[in-house]
């Protein structure tokens, strides 16, 4: 069995690595599987796919590059999109050095006699976005200014897009990416871990040689558990998502055996490992901030969907070979209108929120209760609500969570204790309103 591990490991490190040849993984027959068809072939699909500028040239990767290469051509859109560019760039620019960014992206695209000018942005709106900068050089300062470059783009600019070769080739990449995928589009490897329904291995695609995690949920378990609601959920949940904290789906397709979704590939392990299993139990508060901090954009990403994750703990949060995080299993998931509250004791015990415990109404407050939890942990070296190793029953968790202030020890500073109070909403619970849980913005 131990050689067996040892043969799968290096077989997978093998193929991680490329395989060792020209082709990185690719099969001898790369260029064959991703030849495009003739531009004729895609005309049913130029009829049928929805014409939304928002989706075909913001939010998909390959539609955002192709339109952003059709803007290329024209000096007008050239300067919109690197306009675009400058925003985001200022908008994830540290606060200290954001008010210098913004002046930087006024003095090029504001100046009447630059040749970047946006004559786009109306004069008024240049003005108070100055004095708005002098003021407060918050995130969303050019917020209004983008909002009408993007309805400038979606129009006259937008149309001539759609008949252009750019758009074309966007069909092509659709008609590619619309062929049907089994098994034997993949490469399968060992298993890296396993879970209620099945198992999860590391898996490669043979046209491109790119490594993806293969979740294979089982058909017989899935029925047998009643699971076939939550498994159709998670796959419509990731497809709805695009977020760079979000593990991403790839491809779906099922066997005779299994529904598989294939996924990011993490190949850090989770958080749960990296807390106890890495020396000494716990992190260095910059550490644990810092996987908080990513949390929270995934959290958001997903919250700006109107998704509420529901089961926040270390377990779910994986790491690439960089060390930035992802949240993963979306299996109790669920999308809450705009306005309306959910019911639904679901999630792990010692991570769900008072208002899920008690059974009362919420809408996305139990994620920031998660999260509080979290850093507590990431911190301290063990949950607030119950010691590792130590069997609670659930009902004398779920007590403490509604009835007990949780304890801080030296771990934490006052900042950190702070944070962890402010993310949940301060953990003292029955005082706490269904919807009462900050967030970190």
């Amino acid at each position: 069995m131990e050689l067996e591990n040892i043969v799968a490991n290096t077989v997978l490190l093998k193929a991680r690595e490329g395989g060792g040849g020209s082709r990185k993984g690719k099969s001898k027959k790369w260029k064959q599987m991703l030849q495009f068809p003739h531009i004729s072939v895609c005309e049913e699909l130029r009829q049928t796919i929805d014409k939304d500028y928002s989706s075909l040239c913001e939010r998909q990767p390959i539609g955002r590059l192709l339109f952003r290469l059709f803007c290329e051509t024209r000096p007008e859109l050239r300067r919109c999109v690197n306009f675009l560019d400058a925003v985001a760039e200022f908008e994830v620019t540290p606060d200290e050095k954001r008010k210098e960014s913004g002046q930087e992206a006024i003095d090029k695209y504001f100046n009447t006699t630059s040749d970047n000018h946006v004559s786009e942005v109306e004069d008024a709106m240049m003005v108070q976005c100055r004095e708005r900068l002098q003021q407060d050089a918050c995130k969303d300062l050019f917020k209004d200014c983008t909002k009408l470059i993007h309805d400038y783009l979606s129009v006259a600019p937008f149309a001539d897009y759609l008949d252009s070769m750019f758009f074309n080739r966007f069909l092509q990449w659709k008609w590619l990416e619309r062929r049907p995928v089994t098994k034997n589009t993949f490469r399968q490897y060992r298993v890296l871990g396993k879970g209620g329904f099945g198992e999860v291995c590391a898996c490669q695609v043979r046209a491109t040689g790119k490594m993806y995690a293969c979740k294979k949920l089982e058909k017989k378990r899935i029925k047998k558990r009643k699971g076939e609601s939550m498994a159709l959920n998670e796959k419509v949940i990731l497809e709805k998502v695009n977020s760079r904290f979000v593990v991403s789906l790839a491809y779906a397709y099922e066997t005779k055996e299994a529904l598989c979704l294939v996924l990011t590939l993490m190949n850090g392990g989770d958080l749960k490992f990296h807390i106890y299993h890495m020396g000494e139990s716990g992190f260095d508060e910059t550490r644990a901030v810092f996987y908080s901090a990513e949390i929270c954009c995934g959290l958001e990403d997903l919250h700006r969907e109107r998704i509420i994750y529901r089961d926040l703990k270390p377990e779910n949060i994986l790491l690439d070979d960089l060390g930035h995080i992802r949240i993963s299993d979306l299996g109790l998931a669920v999308h809450v209108p705009e306005g309306q509250t959910i019911k639904g004791r679901v999630g792990t015990v010692g991570y769900m929120a008072p208002e899920v415990v008690m059974n009362q109404r919420y809408s996305l407050s139990p994620d920031w209760w998660g999260l509080g939890c979290l850093l507590y942990e990431m911190i301290e070296g063990q949950s607030p609500f119950q010691q590792r190793k130590k069997k609670i029953k659930r009902e004398e968790v779920e007590r403490l969570v509604t009835e007990v202030d949780e304890e801080y020890s030296c771990k934490f500073s006052e900042d950190a204790k702070s944070l962890c109070k402010m993310v949940g909403g301060h953990l003292t619970l029955s005082q706490t309103s269904p919807s009462g849980h900050s967030s970190c913005s």
